[in-house]
């Protein structure tokens, strides 16, 4: 098998819960070798409630922590910190999430781990960062997406002012995908000039960053020249359309393809009919406009909509939902779920690395571990 690209790559991973174990994944998965470092009780994302065969296996843990080794090291313990402290000079990342005094005390702060291993990349996953007033405070995914405005976005779609969270983990999993470029940018100066760093990944800042690339709007400039929330993101009928069968999702990329659209499913010449003409503004013209459009996609099945999609390239994909997901051809094709027999657990569903390699592909190479299973392996 072909080696991925970050083969010969040792990450120690003292990271827990989300933010974190999914960016080593994905480093696991490019072919580093992920030690992951748990106390006795083990990481607390082990457990999932009503989803797991055993209790130390549940199936967030399972979709975190492939291609990792799980050593149990009690860090209070002056033994187990030097078996920690033994394996500094063996890696070339270090990459945590706790809190920065919690570290220090357990021996693990970038002082001392860069007097082990001066030319170590040291990570430090936060909340926030270390140079704000909320340094050193608690941080999980509802908290971020509270402080960042997530969850003021769903009332400016629907009216409805209860500020609401995402119903996913998406802070967690943004603010991991900015670990692993950071781990990747400074492995790649490492390589350049030797040199070893202190990373800090923040996740009020990871993740603001990624939700205000279009939600900023007016506040771009100063004094701003409109509102912030970006108006098509925001829209209530953004949303997938009702077909004879299912559901499509439709994002029509000229005027001429939205009227082939709405001619397919028994409008023609919807721009030119009265209930557009003369629909008062302009509010009530893009009304019309969708209401037509929720009209036309009941007049074909969702698969015959993919078919027509095709044929008039109009850009149109079932919306599937999560059982169907599991059964979606396209994903079917490319082996993206990969049903592999766990030692403990027996058959489980993998999600196959989404990015492809021509010359160092990612790979799953281990099963997730069950709690300290590699303590007395030497890890070489």
């Amino acid at each position: 098998m072909a080696e991925g690209p970050l083969h010969g790559v040792r990450i120690l991973d003292l990271t827990t819960f989300i933010f974190g174990p999914y960016a080593t994944q994905i480093l696991g998965d490019l072919g580093a070798d992920v030690i992951k470092v748990e106390g006795p009780e083990g990481d607390p994302q082990r457990p999932t409630a009503k989803a797991a065969k055993n209790a130390d296996m549940g199936s967030i843990f399972m979709a975190l922590n492939r291609n990792k080794r799980s050593m149990v090291l009690d860090l209070k313990s002056e033994a187990d910190r030097a078996r920690l402290h033994a394996l500094v000079p063996t890696a070339q990342v270090f990459i945590h999430n706790v809190r920065a005094d919690a570290a220090a005390r357990l021996g693990f702060d970038y002082e001392t781990i860069t007097k082990l291993n001066p030319s170590i990349v040291y990570v430090h996953c936060v909340g926030y960062g270390s140079d704000g007033p909320y340094a050193g405070r608690q941080a999980f995914d509802d908290l971020v997406q509270a402080a960042s405005g997530a969850t003021d976005l769903l009332p400016r779609v629907d009216g409805n002012p209860d500020k609401r969270l995402f119903p996913s983990y998406v802070a967690d999993k943004v603010s991991s995908l900015h670990a692993v470029y950071a781990v990747l940018a400074a492995l790649f100066h490492r390589e350049r000039s030797g040199e070893g760093q202190f990373v800090e990944v923040p996740m009020l800042e990871s993740f603001t960053s990624f939700l205000m690339v279009e939600h900023l709007a007016g506040a771009t400039f100063e004094p701003p020249v409109s509102h912030m929330g970006y108006t098509p993101a925001l829209s209530a009928d953004r949303k997938p359309l009702e077909t004879k069968d299912g559901y499509i999702a439709l994002q029509s990329p000229s005027r001429a393809a939205s009227a082939k659209f709405m001619e397919l499913g028994g409008i023609p010449n919807a721009y030119e009919s009265d209930r557009f003409i003369k629909a008062p503004d302009a509010r009530a013209k893009v009304a019309a406009y969708y209401a037509m459009t929720r009209e036309a996609a009941l007049a074909h099945t969702a698969d015959e909509w993919m078919k027509l999609g095709v044929e008039n390239r109009i850009p149109i994909m079932r919306a599937n939902t999560l059982e169907e997901v599991l059964e979606d051809p396209h994903l079917t094709s490319v082996g993206f779920f990969q049903l592999r027999e766990h030692p403990s657990e027996g058959k489980w569903r993998a999600m196959k690395p989404p990015v492809k390699f021509s010359k160092t592909p990612a790979s799953i190479r281990r099963d997730p571990p069950r709690t300290g299973q590699d303590t007395d392996i030497a890890p070489g």
